[in-house]
């Protein structure tokens, strides 16, 4: 993975924790907005706190026999601080058009609001019931006596846990994966009609890491939606190329050759666009499904004693996205991605050996879940996983079985080529570990023509100059740190 722009992130860091107090001395006031709110006529009580990646909650209650709540305030910093109306406001939209469309357990949101209707302005927020649960990565996680190690999947949990988990988690996905737009981008309901369809940009996870850990300029990112996925895939090539241009710490001791590894990989990912984003296919013209970029098991909540899923939490990143994106096997089922592995657990080879089992035991959950839905539907398979007629709510895409598509993504490579396309920070490991032909492209320079070459020769002594100003920066910054 690629390292964050320490000064950057140090920026975020000490912008949330100065908000962070600020928050925490208003908690009185903070219970007090709550209450009257909810119309709790003074019963209202903190209970405590949650520090998530992106929001700070409170714990309120109301006394005995009455339901509690948590108030999730988006965190200045850790996201992008122009950003959190946006975030919200989405959040908001998907959860409620979820609750309308699905069975997916999810919290009630009893209120929210934007910046300007907060105590003191301390960013907007929402209000939703508490929902009791453990987080289910906690409960999946290999037993590690470093409290800060990486969660991965317990190799010696039992196949009947994993079976009851994968039932209800793949019946979800089912549900999000018929859920159809028109273009890609954020959702809203229309007053009016009761509509809902895309009006905003999708506003992504990988957007604010770039935004608030690199140096990316915010701006450069998509205002509108878009109405192809090819449209949509090169605007993200196009994120990955400059970024590389833009985060000055990316040159490390090897220099010169790091920057052209990074940089013929994003070049080639641009040219794997036609293969995988076709418009024969209807890949690229939709139908669109909604998708959600963090959805893994740290944002969900288990009943570790009945092993029910309680609910599915944070979707700020979620938007309408090519249907790929729903049509890949989930990347989360050793709880963190592969490019953990890539980056210090043993390599592709690794997280194969580990990932491919389980990704082979969730495929035989969504099989039976699409078969008891074509079952209650009257409905049938043809040859090749093709859906013949079933009241599902199959559409698009020739109606084939979701478990079907996840397979393809498999055997194709699509996998890879998506989860490329949504981490600017892990495209370089992907590309060389997962995409590149070694046998037709060898070392990659052969598929540059003379103009990208010169591109790139500009770019190594561009790094090498941005190196050496965050050199200087970065011992300014941090004058007692002897790291690079």
């Amino acid at each position: 993975m690629t390292a964050y722009n320490m000064i950057a992130e140090a920026d975020s860091d000490d912008e949330c924790r100065l908000w962070v107090r600020k928050l925490i001395n208003a908690r009185d006031d903070v219970v007090a907005f709550v209450d009257s709110r909810l119309d709790g006529q003074g019963t209202g009580k903190y209970l405590g706190f949650f520090k998530g990646s992106f929001n700070f909650s409170f714990h309120i209650g109301f006394g005995e026999g009455k339901p509690s709540v948590l108030i999730r305030v988006a965190k200045p910093g850790h996201t992008f601080t122009a950003w959190r109306d946006e975030k919200v406001k989405n959040e908001v939209r998907v959860i409620e058009y979820l609750r309308e469309h699905t069975t997916i357990p999810l919290p009630r949101v009893r209120c929210w609001g934007l910046t300007d209707e907060r105590p003191a302005q301390l960013g907007p927020f929402i209000i939703m019931d508490f929902i009791e649960g453990v987080r289910l990565s906690t409960f999946l996680k290999e037993p590690s006596e470093d409290d800060q190690a990486d969660p991965i999947l317990n190799p010696a949990i039992e196949e009947a846990t994993l079976e009851t988990i994968y039932d209800q988690l793949a019946d979800y996905i089912l549900q999000i994966s018929q859920l159809e737009f028109s273009s890609i981008g954020a959702i809203s309901k229309d007053v009016s009609s009761g509509t809902w369809s895309v009006t905003g940009r999708p506003l992504t996870f990988n957007m604010n890491e770039l935004a608030t850990n690199t140096g990316y300029p915010a701006d450069q990112f998509p205002n509108a939606p878009l109405i192809h996925a090819s449209d949509y895939f090169h605007a993200l090539a196009d994120h990955h190329l400059l970024h590389l241009r833009t985060q000055r710490n990316l040159s490390p001791s090897n220099g010169a050759a790091d920057v052209q590894r990074r940089f013929i990989a994003r070049h080639h990912f641009r040219q794997l666009i036609p293969k995988y984003c076709t418009t024969t296919t209807g890949s690229s013209v939709g139908p669109f499904t909604l998708f959600r970029d963090d959805l893994q098991p740290a944002n969900m909540l288990l009943n570790p004693t009945t092993l029910r899923i309680t609910a599915l939490l944070d979707f700020e990143f979620a938007y309408s996205a090519p249907a790929h994106f729903t049509h890949d096997p989930p990347w989360w089922l050793l709880l963190r991605g592969p490019d953990l592995w890539l980056d210090k657990h043993g390599g592709l080879d690794q997280f194969l050996e580990r990932y491919v089992p389980r990704m082979g035991q969730f495929l035989r959950a969504l099989e039976q879940v699409e078969r008891k839905g074509e079952v209650e539907g009257e409905g049938g398979v043809g040859e090749d996983g093709f859906v013949v007629a079933t009241a599902m709510g199959v559409r698009g895409g020739c109606g084939r079985r979701l478990s079907a598509r996840m397979r393809e993504s498999w055997e194709t490579g699509r996998f890879w080529f998506d989860y490329a396309a949504r981490t600017s920070l892990d495209i370089d490991d992907v590309y060389w570990a997962a995409l590149h032909d070694y046998g037709a492209d060898g070392d990659g320079f052969e598929g540059l023509d003379a103009a990208t070459r010169a591109e790139m020769e500009e770019l190594v002594t561009l790094k090498m100059e941005q190196r050496r100003a965050y050199n200087e920066a970065y011992d300014i910054s941090f004058p007692d740190d002897e790291s690079d």
